[in-house]
């Protein structure tokens, strides 16, 4: 068992047993994942999917200026916008799911718990009908307004769950402290709640943020240019579908890993910045032994 000071046991260290049992259990998920993909391999080249011809259209410019690049700036776009308006509607209706005024309070956990039941393709198409019905926006701008009211909404809903959770999880006596301060309601919760919370908020709020830019894939159904459709149109216009998917599932991919480890450094840097500061408060406050 670890001795290691600081740490608590979860569970025994296995014995040499247990460590042969656990090598081959692992060299036989190994075998299965390498035979798994050794037969998606060999049924994609029996049907002629990993022929050079098949892959060649996506070294040429055309391609990436006629369907790629428009469909990743269209799902960029609608992903940026839906982030900014959901995370802002997140923390007001958090925040309104705290409020001590009754009829705030009850207001938001109905809107919160509206989207958060509602089906977004349900409420793209809805949206999407009513911004041409009533000329809301202008034509070309229907689907990505539609698409982007979507997804603020439902990610919203989702992120106001998150920052309640977040200022919850807090020890009681930070408020307790506030009200001491004299501090009023909003006071506490914008300069002393919400800013301690953001770090333990902002893995999940971002985890939200990476449903949010694969969930532009629905705008597919309301004629939106993004990803997944114009992935689709280059394999119909160059017969080769899967090659197409795959590289659009690249693309996400790396977008989606590139955001992920952007939340891990900045959670890192708030987290170091947090110590700092306790560091420096602790200092100044310490009184020298006699």
């Amino acid at each position: 068992m670890s001795t290691k000071p600081g740490l608590k046991n979860l569970y025994d260290e296995p014995g040499p047993r247990g460590k042969a049992l656990n090598l081959i259990i692992s060299a036989a998920c190994l075998a299965g994942l390498a035979a798994g993909a050794a037969w998606v391999l060999s049924a994609l080249a029996g049907k002629g999917q990993l022929a050079p011809e098949k892959w060649a259209p996506f070294l040429t410019a055309d391609m990436w200026r006629t369907y790629l690049l428009p469909g990743i700036t269209g799902t960029l776009q609608a992903a940026a916008l839906a982030v900014v308006l959901a995370t802002a509607l997140g923390i007001l209706l958090g925040v309104g799911r705290m409020a001590h005024t009754r009829w705030i309070r009850h207001t938001c956990t109905a809107i919160v718990e509206f989207f958060r039941a509602m089906p977004l393709l349900i409420l793209m198409i809805f949206c999407f009908q009513v911004f041409a019905n009533y000329s809301l926006f202008p034509s070309t701008q229907l689907a990505m307004a539609a698409v982007v009211t979507g997804l603020t909404l439902c990610n919203g809903a989702v992120i106001a769950e998150i920052v309640r959770a977040g200022v919850h999880a807090l020890p009681k006596g930070q408020n307790e402290a506030a009200i001491a301060l004299g501090l009023g309601n909003g006071q506490t919760m914008r300069m002393i709640l919400l800013p301690q919370a953001i770090t333990a908020m902002l893995p999940p709020i971002v985890a939200q943020l990476v449903v949010a830019l694969k969930d532009t894939a629905l705008g597919y159904q309301i004629t939106y240019v993004e990803a997944v459709r114009q992935g689709i149109q280059a394999g119909s216009a160059y017969s080769n579908y899967i090659p197409a998917l795959l590289v659009v599932a690249g693309v996400m991919i790396t977008i989606n890993f590139a955001l992920s480890q952007f939340a891990i450094t900045a959670e890192n840097r708030l987290r170091k910045g947090r110590k700092t500061l306790v560091k420096a408060s602790e200092q100044q406050v310490a009184v020298p032994a006699l």
